[in-house]
């Protein structure tokens, strides 16, 4: 059984996974009391499925990029239990777990998340066997840079806001937005990912692993 957690931005999301089926799932959002809020969800997750840290046998946590404080919050719960339970980790980057719960077309995709400060990360992903996959590192730039740079159809998904889906829907001939529900970032597709890594016997090291930050000219906020 795996507990895969997401706490990238201020959207937390918890899941049990078991390789057949998705147990239980968890998302909602935080008015960045994270510390506060994620190891009591954990519990009542676990006790919600009648299973208990004993029973799991695998971490999964979402790398980033996103909030520094939200991200480090995550990954030192995960890396905490990962120690005292003697259990595996596994580093997923976030925009690869948002890209994997979009059906794969044949165009390119952008993924959004929230940077703070009317900044978005955006990682560029394509199909590529039917998957989709990056096409080198996050950026940071503002969703105006994103509806500017996108000049063919394009699929945009991930975290927006309301006034920010309104830009880009100006350039419906070539952004292809995908919808609130079909945007949210579900901690099942980040459970996936980590469960075929660790199927694969690729996990990572839970003192050295660290997230994804993505540096600009100021420090993205927490």
């Amino acid at each position: 059984m795996l507990l895969a957690v997401d706490t990238s931005t201020r959207w937390i999301g918890l899941a049990i996974y078991d390789g057949s089926q998705v147990i239980a799932e968890d998302v909602w959002q935080s008015k960045n009391h994270h510390s506060v809020e994620l190891a009591p969800a954990v519990a009542s997750l676990l006790k919600r499925v009648d299973a208990t840290k004993a029973s799991l046998q695998v971490l999964a946590v979402a790398l980033g990029p996103g909030s520094f404080t939200s991200l480090r919050i995550g990954l030192g719960f995960v890396k905490g239990m990962a120690l005292a339970l003697h259990l595996p980790v596994v580093g997923i980057p976030t925009l690869d777990a948002l890209a994997a719960s979009q059906p794969v077309q044949q165009i390119p995709m952008a993924a959004v998340l929230q940077a703070g400060r009317g900044r978005i990360a955006v990682g560029w992903y394509v199909d590529q066997g039917d998957v989709w996959c990056a096409q080198g590192d996050a950026k940071v730039t503002t969703v105006e840079e994103l509806s500017q740079g996108i000049h063919k159809p394009t699929l945009v998904c991930g975290e927006l806001t309301t006034e920010e889906r309104h830009l880009l829907a100006r350039k419906r001939r070539n952004v292809i937005l995908a919808t609130p529900a079909g945007s949210v970032r579900r901690p099942s597709f980040l459970a996936e990912l980590a469960w075929r890594r660790w199927q694969a016997g690729q996990v990572d090291d839970p003192v050295t692993l660290s997230p994804v930050y993505l540096h600009v000219a100021e420090a993205i906020p927490g």
